[in-house]
């Protein structure tokens, strides 16, 4: 084997060895007790992606509870919306769609241009609905948490943590439970599009009942997933995966390892953990997309092979996907300047002040209402045609 190839094996086999350690922070959590079953870097700041939009339907969830709006309130596509980098909804600007529905695409789709309508609807526009996102996040006390977006898409400012994460998507199940059947959903169908979900538990581990995946370069590929099987009700964070394939099997092996007993409790309730509050948060782009990255996916491919063509998988069921249909109520202007009203009628010629007017005129001459035979209308009638021969 020539020197390059020898020392490039043995790089990527030494950063496969080392980079779990500190590039995944992974958390497991009972959601009977909020007992930690496990913790690694639970409170590293990590870049949430899209997983900021667990928040984003929180704060429109607590809107319909206040009934400042409804699961029918319509929301409109703007141009803001469309503008917004891909995952998108394919819906053009001045769409329409109920919030229900909105709520669904932004889920399961992870559309980014249904998350700032949603936002600019629930919120009146998106600074102000970031604002109510990091108003709940501190009555939550996601210490290490803050917005400045409803999607996720990078921003060094974007924070968050496993921990935190955690614990919001315990408060979503929680305090609104009626909306879980939206996080266990793995099909959108919306007109002829069919809007899929990232999260391969959904089709391949039994017992998943949601939640959501989210990924961008810094972040590398994250998970909040939980899981109802034997008796046990569970909760995985998964953050830094190196593709889904890692993302959904680290998931799934976290799962079975806690479902077998492989895991204890440790005494140690999620809220208590600590979060490092002011610590940098990871940033995964130069592994992700940058130039070492094909080194490091290799790595990691090394370190975690499960799920890879001809591996083992953990991912052996097959389950049926939950879907939903959404409706594109159509295109609605908004904006736009209403023709100017037409003016009174003003007539032209007065009449006679000798003549009443027409609605008074009395039936004076036997063909036309109001005009007296003197006046000379005298027109003979036409003659009788002849007979037929």
């Amino acid at each position: 084997m020539p020197l390059v190839r020898r020392l490039l094996l043995a790089l990527i086999l030494f950063l496969g060895a080392i980079a779990p350690s500190w590039a995944m922070p992974m958390l497991v959590v009972d959601r009977a007790t909020l007992d930690v079953l496990y913790a690694q870097d639970a409170g590293q700041p990590w870049h949430p992606a899209s997983l900021t939009k667990l928040m984003t339907a929180y704060v429109a969830f607590e809107e319909i509870a206040k009934g400042t709006v409804t699961l029918d309130t319509t929301v409109t596509i703007s141009r803001n919306a469309v503008n917004q980098a891909p995952s998108k909804s394919g819906l053009p600007v001045d769409s329409a769609i109920t919030l229900r529905d909105a709520l669904y695409i932004l889920i399961v789709k992870s559309a980014n241009d249904v998350a700032v309508a949603i936002a600019e609807t629930v919120g009146g526009s998106e600074p102000q609905f970031v604002g109510m996102m990091n108003d709940v996040a501190r009555r939550m006390g996601l210490s290490a948490t803050h917005f400045v977006n409803p999607h996720g898409l990078h921003n060094a400012a974007q924070v968050t943590t496993a921990r935190d994460l955690a614990i919001l998507a315990l408060y979503i199940e929680q305090n609104f439970p009626q909306y879980m059947p939206m996080f266990a959903t793995g099909v959108v169908n919306l007109g002829k599009a069919k809007l899929e979900s990232n999260n391969g538990l959904l089709e391949g581990f039994v017992g998943t009942t949601g939640m959501k995946t989210g990924y961008v370069c810094s972040s590398g590929l994250n998970i909040v997933a939980t899981v109802d099987r034997n008796g046990r009700r569970l909760l995985a964070v998964v953050l830094g995966g190196s593709s889904a394939r890692e993302r959904n099997e680290r998931a799934a092996e976290l799962f079975l390892k806690a479902l077998s007993g492989q895991m204890q409790a440790s005494g140690q309730s999620v809220l208590s953990l600590n979060n490092a509050v002011g610590a940098a948060p990871t940033d995964m782009r130069p592994l992700i997309c940058g130039k070492d990255a094909q080194t490091y996916v290799k790595a990691q491919e090394a370190a975690f092979p499960m799920g890879m063509k001809d591996q083992p998988t953990y991912l052996t069921d097959t389950v049926a996907q939950r879907e939903y249909t959404a409706v594109d109520l159509g295109r609605l202007r908004t904006g736009i300047a209403l023709p100017r009203p037409r003016p009174a009628h003003v007539p032209v010629f007065a009449a006679p002040a000798t003549q009443p007017p027409i609605e008074n005129a009395a039936l004076d001459g036997d063909l036309r209402p109001g005009v007296p035979i003197s006046l000379g209308f005298d027109v003979p009638m036409p003659r009788p045609r002849p007979a037929g021969l």
